[in-house]
């Protein structure tokens, strides 16, 4: 037995053997080391909403993101609990904080002890303000390209009248604007109610960040038909009778509304009333039917009352009865002529 391991082969073969399970020994430790260090996992959590702590009913805070991110690392059991339960909270507290500007940094309560919790962001800014309320007027608006062009706006009128905005003092204070907006397609040619959303802007037209009650009021749109006030204009046709003279052909009627498109309706300068005289024998008045106009929709009125003053005259042989219109202005005129010469 002696003589066995005396032998050199056998030395050496038992010392290659003793390597090797050597070598397999310490792999085997280096692989439990880097199994070990595996089963720490690492995850994010996106959008965890951030709560605050503060006297609301008295206190305004802003600067405070709704969500932050969340990075997690442990072993891999506890981050999938965590990310599957969200049991967790993050928040700040600024029960202790006083009015004005304030760095805070973000806590976090009921992770694992096993975790290690990093939040982005660790801190914030915030501003502390006092809160305040105003009640403020509603200026109920609309597109007046969206009116048929033979309406226009007659009155907007929102219920209720006002609204409540509650907010920081700062911005209150730089409201400009409290507006209902009235949306709809082209072309109206009725009146109509409407649910408007309040919007509440500063002078360059932001939307400011408050509280506004009620937050959508009724919008009341009156609309009416568009039209313009022309001077009438006696125009003679026909040829008088024998021995009828027209002295003059006035009405009492100097203007009537035109109804239509504005862009008729504003071409025209007066309304041309045609009167027959030919069949005149005696002085009077006379009802006239008025014409709408090409593109117009109606008129005020649909007949006017016309003056005829007429005179039975022998004509000169040879001569014609005379067919001038006086009208009653330019009579006026004459008469004041005359008086002064």
């Amino acid at each position: 037995m002696d003589k066995i391991f005396d032998s050199p082969w056998i030395l050496r073969i038992t010392a290659l053997i003793l390597a090797i399970l050597m070598f397999f020994y310490v792999k085997s430790l280096l692989s439990d080391g880097t199994t070990s260090s595996s089963n720490n996992h690492v995850d994010v959590l996106t959008d965890i909403p951030l709560e605050a702590y503060y006297d609301s009913d008295n206190l305004i805070v802003s600067g405070l993101p709704e969500t932050v991110d969340v990075t997690i690392e442990g072993p891999m059991p506890i981050v999938l609990n965590t990310k599957l339960k969200k049991d967790f909270k993050l928040f700040v507290d600024l029960d202790s904080f006083l009015i004005g500007e304030h760095r805070v940094k973000i806590q976090s309560e009921a992770f694992s002890d096993k975790l290690s919790v990093k939040i982005n962001p660790e801190y914030v800014n915030v501003s502390i303000e006092e809160k305040v309320t105003a009640e403020l007027p509603i200026e109920p608006e609309m597109n007046s390209s969206l009116i048929n062009e033979a309406f226009v706006l007659n009155s907007m009128v929102a219920e209720p009248g006002t609204v409540f905005v509650t907010g920081a003092k700062s911005v209150v204070a730089s409201i400009n604007y409290v507006k209902a907006t009235v949306t709809s397609s082209h072309g109206i040619n009725r009146s109509f109610e409407q649910d408007a959303e309040v919007k509440v802007l500063d002078g360059n037209l932001n939307k400011l960040d408050v509280v506004i009650e009620p937050a959508k009021v009724k919008v009341k749109v009156e609309l009416e038909e568009y039209s313009h006030d022309l001077p009438i204009r006696i125009q003679q046709v026909g040829t008088p009778k024998e021995g009828v003279k027209i002295n003059r052909l006035s009405t009492t009627t100097q203007l009537v509304q035109v109804f239509g498109p504005k862009s008729i309706i504003d071409g025209l300068s007066e309304l041309v009333v045609e009167f027959d005289v030919s069949e005149l024998e005696e002085p009077g008045q006379y009802e006239v039917n008025l014409v709408v106009p090409n593109g117009a929709t109606k008129l005020s009125s649909q007949t006017i009352i016309v003056q005829a003053n007429v005179s039975k005259v022998e004509a000169p042989q040879g001569e014609e009865p005379t067919d001038e219109v006086i009208n009653e202005d330019e009579q006026v005129v004459e008469d004041e002529n005359n008086s002064n010469e």
